[in-house]
């Protein structure tokens, strides 16, 4: 009877909080081609104040150099703002930049917190390569009329190698290896390119096409260590991996991905005007993991590079999407909705676009944008929803119509976010775009934000109407 009643009265007594910092597993997930993840796996620390601090260097040398010091991220999930519910766990996280590639780095972490527990870590991680050929690779002539019978006969390593003409749509049949992908390659020195109706690659696993024309969707889904690169898409659905597993570990870059979206007042971020959501077109989009977009030009796209939401998301950590020319999006120039770590948006810029970037929501952070350039935006340049939390904002600069830095989505308040150095110009031309608008001209219209936002440092303001916000 005594040990039911203990059991009983210890049930009611409330959590005590615990404050000292308990450190668990650094891991180093899914290694990009210019960026490295670290995941530090933390108990305790109820109240947030402990710190990471980050020292990197190449292996091998001996000067260190100072990174970005560890975001800390609560445990926590997105409730009903989800479907399904997203959870994630108590940790510090964050990234390392611009590396090299296929290099291994040693990173110090050094964790301190006031009411103890204070460690410091070394862990070595190597970025990837770039998708190469293999050198002295055989290389197998094909034409419309063998090309099948040549790629199902390819072996590891093999470079199959176009002559101009029109394909039909195909399926890859053949996997490359580590070191030796399949390439398949255009013809780029004639007027008539190597043409393609449309290309899957679904659960295919190094291979690297390139110098192709492909007039129709090029799909990924459940891809992995692929590489698209220097193709010209012209479709309505461009290069795709929008349903779970995505993909894995691909390359996108140096490709021109375009379609023709109507750009209509009433059009603007409302999919319905145009049928449905089945009915507008996307550029590239992709879920999955380790995924690098970079150096592409996107145009003509309701979103013209996203990240997929809600069931249809799988595993989006350590994506990077740099170096980005995007022109033309009626909806969102970026969507980088339902990051769950370590996404990076740096370095793209954005013209004639609705939204400029979108993290609609973040799942717990850090998602990072990053010197991004945006002219022309519509709405907003940072679309931080339903209950959006732990981004990342630095060094971007916006000139746009209505209100600058605004971000008028709710009802649920954006949080953990961290804002520098940002410049944001509105002004004339703001009003009502459809069913949306673009404020009227303040410098600055940002009701949703929580108390555990940090905005300092950043530069607002605007152009022929009062300074207000």
């Amino acid at each position: 009877m005594r040990t039911t009643l203990l059991l009983v009265v210890c049930a009611a007594l409330p959590t005590v909080p615990q404050d000292r910092v308990v450190p668990g597993d650094v891991t180093t997930p899914y290694p990009t081609i210019r960026n490295l993840s670290i995941e530090w796996e933390i108990q305790g620390d109820d109240n947030l104040n402990s710190r990471v601090t980050v020292k990197y260097r190449r292996a091998g040398d001996e000067a260190w150099q100072e990174g970005m010091p560890l975001r800390r991220i609560r445990a926590g999930d997105s409730g009903n703002r989800t479907r399904p519910t997203f959870s994630w766990e108590n940790k510090q996280s964050g990234s390392v930049f611009d590396l090299r590639p296929n290099t291994e780095y040693e990173i110090r972490l050094n964790l301190t917190d006031p009411d103890g527990g204070s460690t410091e870590r070394t862990v070595r991680a190597r970025t990837r390569g770039v998708p190469r050929p293999t050198p002295g690779a055989r290389v197998k002539q094909a034409n419309p009329n063998n090309f099948r019978e040549v790629e199902a006969s390819a072996e590891a390593g093999d470079i199959i190698q176009l002559t101009p003409g029109y394909y039909e749509s195909f399926t890859a049949t053949r996997d490359g290896v580590p070191g030796r992908p399949i390439v398949i390659r255009g013809d780029t020195s004639h007027v008539v390119r190597s043409t393609f109706e449309g290309i899957s690659l679904e659960g295919r696993k190094h291979i690297i096409l390139e110098k192709l024309t492909v007039n129709g969707r090029v799909s990924l889904v459940g891809a992995e260590e692929v590489a698209v690169r220097h193709c010209t898409v012209n479709a309505k659905y461009g290069i795709t991996a929008s349903r779970p597993p995505g993909c894995k570990n691909c390359y996108i870059a140096d490709n021109i991905v375009t379609y023709v979206m109507p750009w209509t007042p009433e059009g603007m971020g409302d999919e319905s005007i145009f049928g449905g959501e089945g009915c507008v077109g996307e550029g590239i989009q992709i879920t999955g993991p380790g995924n690098v977009i970079c150096y592409n030009r996107v145009k003509g796209y309701r979103d013209c590079i996203s990240t997929m939401e809600d069931r249809n998301a799988h595993e989006q950590v350590s994506v990077d999407i740099y170096n980005n020319d995007i022109y033309v999006g009626a909806d969102d120039g970026i969507e980088a909705d339902f990051c769950m770590g370590n996404c990076r948006v740096m370095r793209n810029r954005l013209t004639n676009c609705f939204m400029g970037l979108s993290s609609q929501p973040s799942l717990g952070g850090p998602i990072y944008f990053i010197r991004n350039a945006m002219y022309n935006i519509i709405d907003a340049p940072f679309k931080l929803s339903r209950g959006s939390l732990g981004d990342v904002i630095l060094h971007n600069t916006v000139v746009k119509v209505g209100d600058g830095l605004r971000m008028p989505h709710g009802p649920t308040q954006y949080g953990n976010s961290y804002f520098r150095n940002n410049l944001c110009v509105g002004g004339k031309g703001g009003g009502k775009f459809g069913r949306y608008g673009s404020g009227t001209g303040r410098a600055i219209f940002t009701p949703a934000t929580d108390p555990l936002n940090d905005l300092d440092y950043d530069g607002v303001g605007t152009h022929g109407t009062p300074f207000e916000g």
